[in-house]
């Protein structure tokens, strides 16, 4: 075992800093102990949410998104030489917050090794999730039942952008929250939709209902092949969770359960490619009215 001492960085210490501030406002916690003997070299989940209520965000797309987002606080950068370049960035002074122009292996020290950050990291406000009554005109969403990966659901994100779908709807609890991870499998697409949170599924449906949707529940033995179910001029895909699929009370409520034609051995996809299929059928049966 190595008896050199860890170094300790401007950095490091804003961090400890924050992490005591969080501490004292909240009256200590059972994580105190644990903060005390993290070593200050210590890499942070990629994607983590700083104790300052923060979240990173990274990767070129996901970064160029962000800052062409007018709604989008962002708080900090760390970014290298080559990566402002790739990004464009002219003037980083001119963008209205702190730039700090660093090496790829310190971002690394933020990130994490394995996150794919491209050499710019962001600290930004996470982005406020919209009420159903903020739903815009629209033909075609989705509604995801506790979808809980979020590389499923950034990957469902960027697929509905590239269908034009209008929003997606996720429920409050057993989903992910806004995180690097998600960010970076959305390629962007985080930016790009809305994002529509709900407390009860089942009553979000019903309300959909009476806006005019149909609501189509994808379900490997559902009775009928998504292409013979489409009816109407607005549709709403309902994609359930990873392994369990769709609750029993959002089978009872959706106007029709639907399967993908499948003709091979394996009669089930993983949930973002199930929903990137569907919304590409779906779109063809709109563009059909």
């Amino acid at each position: 075992m190595s008896n050199e001492k860890p170094t300790h960085t401007p950095k490091d210490s804003h961090y400890a800093r924050l992490r005591r501030q969080f501490r004292d406002q909240n009256g200590g916690t059972s994580n105190q102990n644990q903060n005390r003997n993290r070593s200050n070299n210590e890499k942070i989940p990629a994607g983590a949410n700083p104790d300052n209520g923060l979240i990173r965000l990274y990767g070129l797309h996901t970064v160029r998104a962000a800052l062409d987002n007018p709604v989008r606080k962002i708080h900090k950068m760390y970014i290298t030489k080559n990566a402002l370049s790739r990004l464009e960035i002219g003037d980083a002074e001119a963008l209205g917050f702190p730039v700090e122009i660093t090496e790829p292996r310190q971002i690394d020290k933020i990130t994490g090794s394995d996150a794919v950050h491209q050499g710019v990291v962001i600290e930004a406000e996470p982005l406020k999730a919209k009420r159903l009554s903020q739903l815009t005109d629209s033909n075609l969403i989705l509604v995801l039942d506790q979808v809980t990966d979020p590389h499923n659901v950034g990957a469902i994100m960027r697929s509905a952008v590239a269908f034009n779908a209008g929003a997606i709807i996720t429920t409050s609890r057993h989903s992910p929250q806004e995180s690097g991870v998600l960010a970076k499998s959305a390629s962007g697409a985080l930016e790009m939709i809305p994002h529509i949170e709900v407390r009860n599924l089942a009553e979000a449906i019903g309300e959909l209902h009476l806006a005019g949707f149909m609501t189509i529940g994808l379900d490997s033995e559902g009775p009928l092949e998504l292409e013979n179910t489409m009816q109407g001029t607005q549709i709403a895909l309902v994609l359930g969770a990873e392994g369990k699929g769709l609750r029993q009370k959002t089978r009872e409520t959706v106007t029709a359960l639907a399967r993908l034609d499948m003709p091979g051995e394996i009669k089930s996809l993983n949930v973002s490619n199930a929903a990137a299929i569907s919304l590409y059928a779906a779109r063809r049966h709109l563009l059909k009215i």
